[in-house]
């Protein structure tokens, strides 16, 4: 049987809320029979979007990591259900039964990601369906897909023996703090920019009153005098090294015209981003 994914690509996501408002729209006063009841209009974000800023001025870098249910492959939510309320289906669509999950508040709980919410209205744990509804029906993905406009959320259907090749080929990650392996049915592209820092600078000239960027200039990143990175400085002396773990120790910086180093910067990666302006005279 084929089998559903979700690829999330945090790097085109631009937090429009295009995907939460169009699941606010499919699902607020609308009950879908046999899949789930009406969404509470307030307080439940079946997408969510999570938003981390990092850096320094002038070097800021902001990411947003949108984060539905993940349709886990082995899914706590369902391990701790005895009764059938929340069943995982063939395709891997994991679904709560509003029926035989009503009145039981503590399966809010039985979400290590906090994907469950509480609808006081109807007094049932609800989450995100991946609008099983529209799949059934033949739909080749749920509105939240649907209403992207970067690209950031895509939908695949996959046989199972070709779903492993294709997350390999596309470089794909599992859930972030996923502590329950792979095999679900969400995935992402470069978490890096949320869950890792940076560290950027700029280089320039400074004579005589006078300021100018200095383009093209070798700049390498080291840790432990071992070779991490290596870029050039762009047109407006900028460079910049990405996906650098968090309190991962001291880096070195240098700052060289061919083999000629003109500045060398030790930088203590503590935080989540760095800014650093280089004045050279020469």
């Amino acid at each position: 049987m084929k089998q559903w994914c979700m690829v999330i690509d945090v790097e085109k996501c631009e937090n429009c809320n295009n995907c939460f408002l169009a699941c606010k729209d499919e699902h607020v006063d609308n009950d879908w029979e046999g899949i789930t009841l009406a969404q509470a209009r307030h307080g439940h974000r079946w997408m969510n979007i999570l938003r981390k800023e990092q850096g320094t001025f002038p070097s800021i870098s902001v990411a947003y990591l949108p984060k539905p249910c993940y349709h886990c492959a082995d899914a706590p939510c369902v391990q701790q259900c005895s009764h059938g309320e929340i069943i995982k289906r063939d395709d891997g669509i994991v679904l709560i039964d509003p029926e035989k999950a009503k009145g039981k508040k503590e399966l809010v709980k039985a979400c290590p990601h906090g994907a469950i919410f509480w609808n006081e209205a109807t007094q049932t744990p609800q989450k995100c369906t991946l609008c099983a509804h529209l799949l059934d029906d033949g739909w080749k993905a749920p509105r939240c897909v649907q209403a992207c406009p970067t690209g950031a959320l895509t939908f695949h259907s996959l046989e199972a023996e070709k779903m492993v090749a294709f997350i390999t080929d596309n470089k794909l990650e599992p859930p972030p703090n996923n502590t329950i392996g792979e095999g679900g049915i969400v995935y992402y592209k470069n978490t890096h920019l949320f869950y890792k820092g940076f560290i950027a600078g700029s280089v320039a000239t400074r004579e005589k009153g006078i300021e100018e960027c200095v383009p093209n200039l070798s700049v390498t990143l080291s840790k432990n005098e071992k070779k991490v990175d290596q870029t050039t400085t762009d047109g407006f002396g900028d460079y910049r090294f990405t996906n650098i773990p968090l309190n991962s120790g001291t880096y070195t910086i240098v700052i060289a015209r061919g083999d000629e180093p003109l500045k060398e910067i030790s930088y203590m990666m503590e935080k989540s981003g760095f800014a650093e302006t280089s004045w050279i005279g020469y």
